[in-house]
């Protein structure tokens, strides 16, 4: 069976103020109504409501429906998962306010508006990148005036596609289901897989559950699509891939700091490059307000294509008009028709970053014949290790949900104020917040004192951290950053894993050792062969072992027919590819690269074997899989009383 994300909901507020354990219980009481009627609506409310000890000693369950009808004149309304809950924690006091404001407040507003706009120009992008397609061209091209964008959605198999497109490779194809028909199984596991590959490609989904793609909840459909065109969109926008960039600069001291831009500041200086270039004398901060006039765009185009237009000739236009010929001047320059001129006049911030990185893409107007700065700039690039080990890191950094994004670890770390969030996240309680600043900080003595907190929590957590200071982190220790951070992840996968042995081992501590002797019997008890000596043993590299072991938690999962001996590179590569969109397609939130598993190394053996492990543990205790966050469950044995506190058992439902 496949596995699924938990209960997850749109609002990090609203996850926050329920465990696993009660979202589970308060959504099988709510998928109970939905499952007798088709749908829930304010109507069933007072029934629901009286099941819930909350109102039970304030309210009756007319009370509850006199209080519903004042502050809705639509009984009939449907009413979803999340405005229950938003009920349910407002009435989280032994005494309710005294009065039906709290409902008031809750039920108001039941559906999520979605921008047009949006979903018309993500479906032309769609029907343009994947309508040859050999799965999916018999369903495109998506007409955008209607809702089959989100119909072909509830399969799995388009945004995996869509990924693919954003990132070639990030998953192997062999892993999707894409039979005509799917059996619910096979259509969660392909959602499951796209939500760990997202993540895996620098997406925030930790408010998307695979339930909320099976009924293809239209928000965050559009929310993960915006991500993924974004990510494909923006692939050129640094140093890396666009060497000519080194032209927005004056020295090579501001090599670095421009290496460590988040891509879409980066494409603002770009712009703002190019528009002072040309005379345009105000400065662009973002893709909204301060491109409405469409001066700015009228300016940009002139200085990237003067054989178009000139500016003057656009000065007298008012905005409306003015936006229709930026955009028929840019699609002489053959960039896609992201927006409409409404959505440049009303300030559509994803539409216009999508249609600026567009004409990014298709005429740049760098040339960098500073041969010194481009030269700087390649050498100033980390090597291919280093590298993906910081992808690595500031992947499941982000895959976290904390409230800080992360652009960059080496550089984003050095105040410490994002390690204190990850440490808070992986054991909650850790950090002691009154004694944190939180960013921006002036004063270097405080980015100090946030790293030496950083350092004391790893020592309390028994990290090897001999001779290490905060200020090491906070001059930019790269090979001490890399170091902690991998405590810290092997930390929280080690913990996770204890809390699901406490269960029959009185929370024994899991070592390595452990989860070496699990692979090993694991695949022994399937009827296989394979061994793995350690973490960093070179047989390994051909994937054999971890197909058999992948196998041994999931028989149906690995399909033998497309897997290779491993003998040759090539076909250690296919091996390694496959084994990790099927790890992500169980359940595994895993960011290693199909070069760790060939290489062997070991830190990332070892995550990916903890990973697997996790997964078939939680399957085993009827959990789902919620890889390398701090645990948001309570552990099973407890789980009927702390349901009881919050929801009527059906004895007290009988006698009230």
């Amino acid at each position: 069976m496949s596995s699924f994300e938990g209960v997850l909901v749109s609002d990090p507020w609203l996850q926050s103020q329920f465990t696993q354990v009660q979202l589970r219980t308060l959504k099988s009481k709510y998928v109970s109504v939905r499952t007798q009627s088709g749908r829930v609506t304010v109507g069933d409310m007072p029934a629901l409501f009286s099941r819930l000890k909350a109102f039970i000693d304030v309210f009756s369950e007319n009370d509850i429906s006199a209080m519903l009808q004042e502050s809705t004149s639509n009984m009939d309304e449907e009413i979803d998962f999340e405005s229950f809950l938003r009920i349910k924690s407002k009435s989280s006091g032994k005494k309710l306010a005294g009065s039906s404001s709290f409902l008031k407040a809750s039920t108001t507003t039941f559906h999520h508006n979605i921008n047009e706009s949006e979903k018309n120009s993500y479906v032309q992008h769609i029907n343009k990148h994947l309508g040859e397609d050999k799965f999916l061209k018999d369903y495109l091209p998506i007409d955008p005036s209607t809702n089959a964008l989100f119909d072909l959605i509830k399969d799995g198999v388009l945004l995996c596609k869509l990924i693919n497109v954003a990132v070639p490779n990030t998953i192997d194809e062999r892993a999707i289901n894409t039979k005509k028909s799917l059996n619910p199984w096979e259509r969660n596991e392909n959602h499951t897989l796209c939500l760990n590959s997202a993540k895996a490609i620098g997406c925030t989904v930790v408010n998307i559950g695979t339930q909320d793609l099976v009924e293809s909840r239209p928000h965050l459909v559009l929310g993960l699509i915006s991500q993924i065109v974004k990510i494909q969109l923006l692939a050129d926008v640094n140093l890396k891939n666009t060497p000519e960039l080194v032209e927005l600069i004056d020295d090579n001291e501001e090599v670095e700091e421009l290496r460590n831009l988040a891509p879409e500041k980066v494409l603002l200086k770009w712009m703002n490059f190019h528009l002072k270039k040309a005379g345009y004398t105000k400065q662009v901060t973002n893709f909204s307000s301060d491109v409405k006039d469409g001066e700015a765009y009228a300016y940009l185009l002139t200085a990237l294509a003067p054989e178009l237009s000139t500016p003057d000739s656009l000065q007298d236009m008012d905005p409306k008009e003015r936006a229709n010929m930026v955009i028929e001047q840019a699609e002489k320059l053959e960039c896609s028709k992201y927006l409409t001129p409404s959505d440049i006049v009303e300030g559509s911030a994803n539409l216009n970053l999508a249609f600026v990185a567009e004409i990014f893409q298709h005429r740049n107007g760098l040339t960098a014949t500073d041969t010194t700065k481009v030269s700087y700039a390649e050498m100033m690039e980390d090597d291919d290790q280093t590298s993906r080990e910081e992808r690595c890191f500031r992947l499941w950094i982000n895959s976290l949900g904390i409230p800080t994004h992360c652009n960059n670890v080496f550089e984003d770390v050095r105040n410490g104020w994002i390690l204190l969030e990850v440490l808070d996240k992986v054991s909650p309680g850790s950090v002691n917040w009154k004694l944190a600043t939180k960013p921006p900080i002036k004063m270097p003595f405080r980015k100090v004192e946030n790293c030496n907190q950083v350092i004391q929590i790893g020592k309390d957590m028994h990290f090897s951290l001999v001779n290490v200071a905060g200020n090491d982190i906070v001059q930019g220790n790269k090979k001490l950053i890399i170091a902690y951070l991998w405590q810290l992840m092997r930390f929280s996968m080690l913990q996770l894993l204890r809390n699901l042995r406490s269960h029959s081992s009185e929370g024994k501590e899991i070592t390595d050792a452990d989860i070496l002797q699990w692979a090993n019997e694991k695949v022994k008890k399937s009827g296989k062969t394979s061994q793995m000596e350690s973490f960093k043993d070179k047989n390994l590299a051909t994937g054999v072992f971890f197909l058999e072991l992948l196998s041994a938690v999931e028989p149906r999962v690995v399909n033998w027919e497309v897997c290779r001996a491993g003998e040759t590179d090539e076909d250690k590569k296919m091996n390694a590819t496959y084994i990790i969109s099927v790890a992500r397609k169980l359940g595994c939130s895993i960011f290693l690269l199909p070069e760790d598993i060939m290489e062997v190394n070991q830190k990332m053996i070892l995550i990916l074997t903890a990973s697997i492990m996790y997964w078939s543990l939680h399957r085993k205790h009827g959990g789902g899989y919620h890889a390398y966050a701090a645990p948001t469950t309570a552990p099973e044995e407890h789980a009927e009383e702390v349901a009881d506190e919050d929801v009527a058992t059906d004895e007290t439902e009988e006698t009230s």
